[in-house]
């Protein structure tokens, strides 16, 4: 497990540290890519096909609560997201689990934990804290749907959240203005959805509860 890539994801830089330096005490000869953003993370992922592992903060620039874990589970399924963040509330981690998430780490946890949780995971295994919530139907149904989407329509998917209209979508992904409108048409018969603003509402539950503060 040494000759390994792996993607740190977080946009604290003192914690994104944190996260390297334990994750080489466990995986000395590991390879680690650095990003802090949605955006870097989508690049990285998109440039370093060699990337096995992607550690993930749910609380970056550009990310919209769980959106970040769904659009690398979409666009790179082959990929295991562990996510490391500071809200470590049950649902929190239960929903992190019903997205796709192959771990959670709690970043209170001991350093070694990290070790054992990505040894888990690039063994084929998850790893998980104990949870006390409830697998929700409603999620299940909602990644369910996300998953549908493109990694293109993701992105305008989280533009309109934004209140963006088409033209500004269109300027903001370098899309024609039709192809924007080709994808809103798709995007809201796949979600189910009969208007923008519906579309906006799922997105806005991809919040974590109890997330104020969290990411620090």
């Amino acid at each position: 497990m040494s000759d390994i890539t792996v993607l740190v994801a977080d946009d604290h830089p003192l914690l994104r540290a944190a996260v390297v330096h334990s994750l080489r005490q466990a995986l000395p000869q590991v390879t680690v890519i650095e990003v802090a953003s949605a955006a870097t993370l989508e690049t990285a992922l998109d440039q370093h096909a060699e990337i096995e592992l992607v550690l993930l903060d749910l609380t970056m620039p550009g990310a919209r609560g769980f959106s970040s874990l769904l659009h690398v589970r979409g666009a790179h399924p082959d990929v295991p997201v562990v996510i490391v963040s500071s809200n470590d509330h049950p649902r929190v981690i239960r929903r992190a689990q019903q997205f796709g998430a192959a771990g959670f780490i709690p970043k209170s946890a001991p350093a070694e934990t990290l070790g054992q949780a990505v040894a888990a995971v690039l063994d084929g295994g998850v790893w998980f804290p104990a949870m006390a919530a409830e697998r929700s139907e409603s999620d299940a149904l909602l990644a369910t749907r996300l998953a549908q989407l493109t990694p293109q329509q993701f992105r305008v998917l989280l533009c309109l959240a934004d209140g963006l209209l088409n033209k500004q979508i269109a300027y903001e992904l370098g899309l024609a203005e039709n192809t924007v409108k080709v994808h809103v048409t798709a995007i809201l018969k796949k979600l189910e959805c009969h208007s923008r603003t519906q579309a906006a509402v799922l997105v806005k539950a991809l919040e974590p509860e109890g997330d104020a503060g969290a990411g620090v």
